[in-house]
């Protein structure tokens, strides 16, 4: 019997995760809650604090609880890792370089005074400044395994929340090096130092990238040739792994060389299709570390330190919500996304839990303080997506307000048949002049009270609204509409959103600007009715301009532009497996896109 004992206790852990999973996902999307509450409260019910104390009264609870919480340590960890990789999916290195000024701007400024504040006010307490030091630093660190799948990584709140997040990953390894300089008695030559971790590091990386830009299409392509899903998911855990494995052995964190996976591979014409077979491992993986964040907290330790405890978790969640905001407003960011921004960042982090371990060997911290900071840090992670819900609600009500200043000015809006352009920047002005130049009727939508504001100064039909929320395009009474079009220079965003128009709406015409040909290959399949690739427009505009110049015909020219533009419409809608488009109300429309 106790040769068995062993995997039956891994097979009961194995049961009660996907037992969880089974449900906790659909138990809370029917409540319209976060599936991440869930998670943690099943963690916080079956884990050694919970029902798993019981089981020497009660043994049956040993077959619905979690008996040894480290063994799913490394599935917890794994779903860390494959999280970041579906991150790096969702961008390039194009949109990281854009971002540059947010990463080392906005995130440096964003740790660097929240850490400096936290430390301040932990020497206060008495803490010598060694090990508030380090404290400062693990408690600055705020989730990206909660905060991303919350926010997402496109509009004002994902795109800030993702540099602040890159850069903590990033100076999460000179932080732990960091600390054993400030350990008493640290031997500092028994492992390698910050300088040959950064230099190997950098080689791996180098050869991650340049292999990676060499070899992944190709393994890719003979995973594709031979139709097999099974194949194709084993070669995407191969690169995964041996990427997080490659970064781990020369001291950089796991989840970068994951992230470096997810941007390698976001670079092929596979993406899509990798994120769709990980996607429900992802998941799965992300409740077990959910899972063990609410196995970590014990409830008699809260009660004992009910208000200290209470305290702690408030003065971390103000003080770094504070330092976000103004960093974000000192960045140019509007108010409701800064405030908003601000309260969901405003936890500890799973990677707190780290630095804390880190500081705690290298004697700069007590264990007693360790466990402290420790349950303070499982509870901010718990109330994280409340936090959420609280900052949307308060940004919400700053946006209306600002909208309803902005819409102060008394302009008419079409009812009935029109066309809604969603995204009233620079291309969706234009658009909107071009329509009303032929009286087609138009409503502009946008999320920025300031374009809002200015546009109805002008008397044009813009109104706030935002363009990733259902309840928004709802009471845009889409029904009515000739056809909708996306003008958002945010690929992943207008993607999601086409799959949903078109499932809500399959007969409302949906026309889209595209960042190039494989974005628009992507929205046809998704459902677009029309596609415009940027790059091609450009190329066909400049070929008009330089053929026109040289003398020829302005008719023959327009008319061989359309021909060659119609040419590339009919690759891309090959490309996006789109064999007949979809059926449309306006019968012009539709025969313009045959």
């Amino acid at each position: 019997m106790a040769g068995n004992l062993e995997p039956t206790t891994a097979l009961s852990d194995v049961l009660v995760v996907l037992g969880a999973a089974g449900i906790v996902i659909p138990a809370f999307a029917r409540l319209r809650i976060t599936p991440i509450i869930g998670f943690i409260l099943v963690g916080l019910a079956v884990g050694p604090f919970g029902l798993g104390s019981l089981t020497g009264q009660f043994p049956w609870l040993y077959h619905i609880t979690i008996t040894d919480p480290a063994a799913i340590t490394p599935f917890a960890e794994f779903g860390i890792i494959l999280l970041l990789f579906e991150i790096g999916l969702e961008l390039s290195f194009n949109r990281l370089w854009d971002m540059r000024r947010l990463v080392f701007g906005l995130g440096a400024m964003e740790l660097g005074v929240s850490a400096f504040l936290l430390s301040g006010v932990l020497m206060a307490t008495g803490l010598p400044i060694s090990g508030a030091f380090g404290l400062g630093l693990a408690l600055a660190l705020s989730s990206t395994a909660l905060v991303l799948p919350i926010s997402g990584t496109q509009g004002p709140v994902g795109r800030a929340a993702l540099a602040m997040l890159l850069f903590e990953d990033i100076a999460l390894v000179p932080i732990i090096f960091l600390l054993g300089a400030f350990a008493p008695f640290t031997a500092h030559d028994a492992g390698p130092t910050l300088a040959e971790t950064l230099i190997y590091g950098g080689i791996v990386v180098a050869v991650l990238l340049v292999g990676g830009r060499l070899l992944l299409p190709r393994l890719f392509a003979q995973a594709a040739q031979t139709k097999s899903p099974e194949l194709f998911l084993a070669a995407t855990m191969l690169v995964v792994i041996a990427s997080a494995l490659a970064t781990s052995m020369v001291g950089l964190s796991p989840i970068m060389g994951a992230l470096l996976a997810g941007l390698l591979i976001a670079e092929t014409e596979y993406h899509s299709e990798v994120e769709s077979i990980t996607k429900p491992f992802k998941g799965l993986a992300l409740g077990v570390f959910l899972i063990t964040i609410g196995m970590g907290i014990d409830l008699r330790v809260v009660w004992a330190q009910i208000v200290p405890l209470t305290i702690a978790v408030l003065g971390v969640v103000v003080l770094k919500a504070v330092v976000t905001g103004i960093a974000l407003r000192a960045m140019g960011k509007n108010r409701a996304t800064a405030l908003q921004t601000g309260i969901l960042m405003a936890s500890p982090s799973e990677t707190t839990l780290i630095v804390l371990t880190a500081a705690g060997e290298a004697s700069l911290i007590d264990p007693g303080t360790a466990q402290f900071w420790q349950i303070v840090t499982a509870i901010g992670l718990t109330i994280t997506p409340m936090l959420a819900k609280l900052g949307e609600t308060l940004a919400g009500r700053l946006e209306k307000d600002a909208a309803d200043a902005g819409q102060a000015v008394s302009v008419p809006e079409p009812e009935g048949e029109r066309v809604v352009v969603m995204g009233f920047g620079r291309v969706g002005r234009l658009i909107a002049e071009m329509l009303s130049v032929h009286n087609a009727a138009w409503l502009g939508i946008d999320t920025d009270p300031a374009i809002v504001r200015a546009a109805r100064t002008d008397g044009l039909p813009v109104v706030f609204g935002n363009v990733d929320s259902e309840a928004a395009i709802a009471r845009l009474g889409l029904d009515d509409a000739k056809a909708m079009i996306l003008t958002m220079d945010e690929p992943v965003l207008i993607l999601r959103m086409v799959k949903k128009l078109r499932v809500a709406h399959p007969d409302l015409p949906i026309i889209v600007r595209a960042r190039d040909a494989s974005h628009a290959a992507a929205l046809y399949k998704a459902g677009a009715s029309h596609a415009v690739p940027e790059t091609l427009e450009s190329s066909l505009q400049l070929s008009e301009a330089v053929l026109v110049d040289l003398g020829f015909p302005m008719g023959p020219v327009i008319a061989s532009i359309h021909e060659k533009r119609d040419e590339f419409r009919r690759k891309i809608q090959e490309e996006g497996e789109l064999n007949a488009l979809p059926r449309l109300k306006s019968a012009s429309l539709r025969e313009r896109s045959a």
